[in-house]
């Protein structure tokens, strides 16, 4: 695993000379923060770089630090991109998701041509983690330490199947109708249903043909269980800037039976009609303080109808209760699982 001893400072870092020199383009930059983004592209030139983003927030960002003139590619998978690059350069968030940081490595090799290297940059001195994945993967590996970051390197020789990562989990709606998710690395609560979209779920009450706004949707649950309630004659909207959670939660939903349902990787929402759902469900993350809860509320009050009901999943019930009350109007309570769901309308 990686050793997180002398990790640079948060921040980007001057690209090295090391990893300059190994860069043969084309080249595709895989994930990164806008920063990184930005410091690599603004060191190599935007000729023959492709930016890849599995989440269109970030890639926004990274679109109005460098222009129109960068190449920037959003799918929910790394292998969507054609297989032509010479080097894949691949920024590991720090303590990020380890499934994902596999996932990414194993679809790196199917975008290489032959012969085309993959680097990744990591921002810790000491690093067990890639040297070992690479080796499995690309069948070795070559390690270089750097002042508080490493590089590693790997070649693309011959051939290798595509293995895709997910997990599938069951959840039970009542003693005679459960739903099965499929999951994958990169996406809100990978492999499990979520305590507090369980709490949520449980306390929700919908009524036959409503129409429902799953909003930061990730693998679906939330949505496809709102359609157990809502049945035929409702309709699920999916919304997440996640494009893999998107593809999820649109598989999920025909899985389980949603006939039903539209689904958009946006961080707009312009492809939805304001004042035209009946309830929105939202579970936002708990790290962003409340920023995300504020975004989810606000686009919330835009596409209720003006009786719509509005639930939403916290741990901070007087921060968010207080933003509810301010943004959509009157706010209940509802205790359940250690959760606090919000609902107003």
């Amino acid at each position: 695993m990686s050793q997180r001893k002398k990790s640079r400072s948060p921040g980007p870092a001057p690209m090295p000379a090391l990893l300059r020199e190994k860069i043969k383009p084309p080249v595709v930059l895989v994930l990164g923060t806008p920063a990184e983004v930005a410091n690599v592209v603004t060191t190599l030139g935007t000729a023959e770089v492709t930016c890849y983003q599995m989440d269109r927030f970030p890639a926004e960002r990274i679109r109005e630090n460098l222009g129109a003139g960068i190449t920037l590619q959003t799918a929910p998978d790394l292998w969507d991109l054609p297989a032509e690059f010479q080097t894949v350069l691949y920024l590991p968030a720090r303590a990020g998701e380890r499934e994902l940081k596999i996932d990414m490595i194993e679809q790196a090799y199917h975008i290489l041509r032959p012969h085309g290297q993959i680097l990744v940059w990591s921002p810790y001195e000491v690093d067990s983690f890639f040297p070992t994945l690479l080796k499995k993967i690309f069948g070795r590996a070559s390690s270089y330490a750097l002042d508080q970051e490493s590089v590693f390197a790997s070649t693309r020789e011959g051939e290798r199947p595509r293995r895709r990562h997910e997990v599938t989990f069951q959840v039970r709606v009542n003693e005679h109708t459960s739903c099965r998710f499929v999951s994958r690395p990169g996406v809100f609560a990978y492999g499990r249903f979520d305590m507090g979209a369980r709490a949520m779920m449980e306390t929700v009450e919908l009524s036959p043909g409503e129409r429902v706004l799953d909003l930061g949707c990730g693998c679906g649950t939330n949505g496809v269980l709102a359609w157990q309630q809502v049945g035929p004659g409702g309709h699920i909207t999916f919304v997440d800037t996640n494009c893999r959670a998107v593809a999820l939660a649109e598989l999920n939903a025909r899985q389980n039976g949603v006939t039903s349902f539209d689904a958009h990787a946006t961080t707009t929402m312009s492809e939805l009609q304001p004042g035209s759902y009946d309830v929105v469900l939202a579970n936002p993350p708990y790290f962003a303080q409340g920023a995300i809860a504020r975004y989810f509320l606000e686009q919330a009050r835009i596409f209720l109808k003006p009786q719509g009901r509005c639930y939403l999943v916290t741990k901070s019930p007087d921060e968010i209760g207080t933003m509810m009350n301010e943004i959509i109007g009157s706010v209940e309570f509802t205790l359940a699982r250690n959760y606090f769901i919000l609902s107003s309308g």
